[in-house]
């Protein structure tokens, strides 16, 4: 959304669009393609961020600025950073290191 350059940006339908439709990885390699693209999009991302005025509303959007989309990714990440740590703790997989809860 935050990189409509080329005009291509079409709306995705929440939330049929946003979730994929099988339960199970398509690949062995799935997670190591996810986490790349992840890698990806977050340089392009802050590429953006270096490039762009953040309070310039966008022309394909409504009303929505490059600040507001950072700050909805930060929110969001922060969500998920939250539940891996608590996966990890569960599965005994991760200890804070002494001192810090």
């Amino acid at each position: 959304f935050s990189d409509n350059a080329d005009g291509s940006y079409q709306p995705m339908q929440w939330s049929a669009d946003y979730w994929p439709k099988p339960s199970e990885p398509p690949a062995p390699n799935a997670w190591q393609h996810c986490v790349e693209a992840i890698l990806r999009d977050s340089e392009s991302f802050r590429q953006l961020l270096r490039e762009r005025d953040l309070t310039e509303p966008f022309p394909w959007g409504d009303g929505q600025t490059l600040l507001r989309e950072a700050l909805l990714i930060a929110d969001h990440e922060s969500y998920h950073t939250g539940e891996l740590v608590m996966l990890r703790r569960l599965l005994g997989a991760w200890q804070p290191k002494e001192g810090h809860a």
